[in-house]
């Protein structure tokens, strides 16, 4: 992938999450306090979107069926089964523009 642009830093408000496309893949990109973090947007239970669920502190939960993902690290935080984790991506910001890096 590389480094790769995805938006501006006042595309996502603190408290945000927007899924974006880099490299052919859909991507959420989280800002926690002004700190950005990104990781896939499929959940790996069903396929839903994670952009279409809800953030809480750090924690995505899948709108479908509740799965938690740690946005930080991409870790599965809480769910009934054993699912994959979700590729994180590093973050960079600068003059106030978005890159994903892999």
């Amino acid at each position: 992938m590389g480094k790769i642009i995805v938006g501006k830093t006042t595309d996502i408000p603190p408290g945000k999450m927007q899924k974006v496309a880099a490299d052919g893949k859909e991507v959420l990109v989280i800002n926690i306090d002004g700190n950005f973090y990104a990781m896939n947007d499929t959940c790996t239970h069903a396929g839903a979107s994670l952009s279409e669920g809800s953030l809480e502190g750090h924690v995505v939960t899948c709108g479908w069926h509740g799965a938690k993902f740690d946005c930080k690290t991409g870790n599965l935080s809480a769910f009934p089964a054993k699912i994959k984790d979700l590729q994180s991506y590093k973050v960079t910001v600068e003059s106030g523009n978005i890159f994903l890096e892999a």
